[in-house]
């Protein structure tokens, strides 16, 4: 295909320096930037995927698997936290409940016994707050813990990913225990693994929370990403993959060591200048075989994927989890939209976001020079974000943190919703929350405050619906955290 015109490349309403634009750029801006309040068209749809096979958008199937369901050979992580005692008993008494299925926050009482809820809402006799650790809501709101759907814990705020691949594994293995805590300590009681900076030690950590040794969420734990050797972002994360068996092999050696997804980077990078965000570098056949021998193992694929033909490519083979997502054009918005009961998207704003912050800035060996290519992305993945919730499309927070321009510590998504998404408050709690839940595969027992589900609570200083900022742990609002029944942090109880 030819690129197109730079000027038809540029939106009406958008000022972007055509500098910014790859010269071998063949994105076309979608109707969602172009025309947003006109009704949709619908566009010509290919009939073939990538391997020249049959191929319909809007009842999507590969090889048998219809791909609007998850694929039944996917396996139920493991969530379970071992430590705890069974026979504690925790009442949160006067709290303003928001338990994330969507109806008002109301007054109650909470009680907890052991790992779980067993009492929402009723008010505690004193018979029952016999002998329980009492904490006094005075109205606070009590909710589910967060969800950070793109979470790296062996990111350790360095200015590079070269710097932690050089790292000495003792040294990396205790920040990425301390990236885990912090994680908990902003709130964060859920997170999905997005790649390790090492084979094992996502693993190592997420064995480490689950034994009790370390503080922690509950963590789905990765391998490292999988490219090509002329499409990895960083050579020392990166293991290689050039054919259908060298992906087979590479992931059969991550599931035999019990991890819970994999995770292929499927495009570049705007950080990259040789590689920039529109470039694919997984071939058809190579997804394919990926997507296979993965679910053949019960895990779950994520994808590192920005360019529009990498994001069909997810959704023509079956990737579970799709990260980015910004080049998206009209057709494979269709497409996805068809497939949006399965698959989750984590836009991962943050980190275009803080990246601009830090370009416009100067800092961490970021130029000016690389603030309009920034600037672009950023406003093409709001768009992009903006139509994806508008149809229906399950959109989660995960920023991309562990860089020392967006630090563990700093988690900042859910204003990000509301300020630039267009999210009302509620609809960004319940992102982070129930739909956390789902991500992690076990909507019947995370992320939500009701009988039976895990006892991972906050209580914040505030009301989230009124102000989002008081779930962004900067603010100093989170007054409790509680995993699996035991408080992690207590302040103003």
């Amino acid at each position: 295909m030819a690129a197109p015109d730079i000027q038809h490349a540029i939106p009406a309403n958008y000022n972007w320096d055509p500098a910014a634009i790859p010269a071998a750029s063949t994105w076309i801006p979608p109707r969602w930037m172009t025309a947003p309040n006109t009704p949709p068209k619908t566009p010509k749809h290919t009939n073939v995927n990538g391997l020249g096979e049959p191929w319909d958008p809007i009842r999507p199937s590969f090889h048998g698997v219809d791909l609007t369901k998850a694929d039944p050979l996917l396996k139920v992580p493991n969530v379970e936290i071992r430590s705890g005692n069974d026979d504690t008993v925790v009442a949160f008494v006067d709290v303003n409940i928001l338990d994330s299925t969507g109806a008002a926050p109301y007054r109650g009482d909470v009680l907890v016994k052991g790992k779980r809820i067993v009492s929402v809402g009723s008010k505690l006799t004193s018979e029952t707050l016999q002998g329980a650790l009492v904490v006094n809501g005075r109205g606070r709101t009590l909710m589910s813990g967060l969800c950070d759907a793109h979470a790296h814990a062996t990111w350790i705020n360095s200015p590079t990913l070269d710097d932690i691949t050089a790292m000495p594994i003792e040294e990396h293995t205790i920040l990425s225990a301390r990236s885990a805590r912090q994680f908990l300590d902003g709130g964060y009681t859920m997170c999905v693994g997005a790649a390790a900076a090492k084979p094992r030690m996502d693993l190592v950590i997420r064995n480490a929370i689950q034994a009790g040794d370390i503080p922690g969420p509950r963590y789905l734990a990765n391998g490292q990403e999988m490219a090509p050797s002329s499409g990895a972002l960083c050579e020392g994360i990166t293991s290689y993959v050039e054919t259908p068996e060298d992906i087979t092999n590479v992931i059969n050696t991550f599931a035999d060591t019990g991890i819970d997804s994999i995770k292929l980077s499927m495009s570049g990078d705007e950080i990259l200048e040789d590689l920039r965000a529109e470039v694919t570098t997984f071939s058809d056949e190579l997804v394919a075989a990926g997507v296979e021998a993965a679910h053949a193992r019960g895990i779950r694929v994520c994808s590192h994927a920005r360019s529009d033909k990498a994001i069909r490519q997810c959704i023509q083979y079956g990737v579970d989890i799709l990260y980015h997502g910004s080049f998206i054009s009209d057709e494979s918005m269709d497409a996805l939209e068809a497939q949006k009961d399965r698959i989750f998207v984590a836009p991962t704003l943050n980190i275009l976001y803080s990246s601009l912050l830090a370009a416009e800035k100067s800092q961490f060996r970021f130029t000016t020079s690389a603030v309009p290519k920034y600037r672009r992305e950023l406003d093409i993945c709001i768009a992009a974000s903006k139509e994806m919730k508008r149809r229906g499309i399950k959109v989660l927070p995960g920023g991309d943190y562990g860089f020392a321009w967006t630090p563990h510590g700093s988690y900042q998504d859910l204003e990000l919703f509301v300020n630039l998404l267009g999210y009302t408050p509620m609809e960004a709690t319940l992102s982070a929350t129930a739909l956390g839940g789902e991500v992690m595969l076990h909507s019947h027992e995370l992320g939500k405050v009701q009988p039976g589900y895990y006892a991972d609570l906050l209580l914040v200083d505030g009301n989230p619906l009124e102000d989002i900022s008081v779930l962004t742990p900067t603010n100093g609002k989170l007054d409790v955290i509680m995993i699996n029944g035991q408080i992690h942090k207590a302040k103003h109880v």
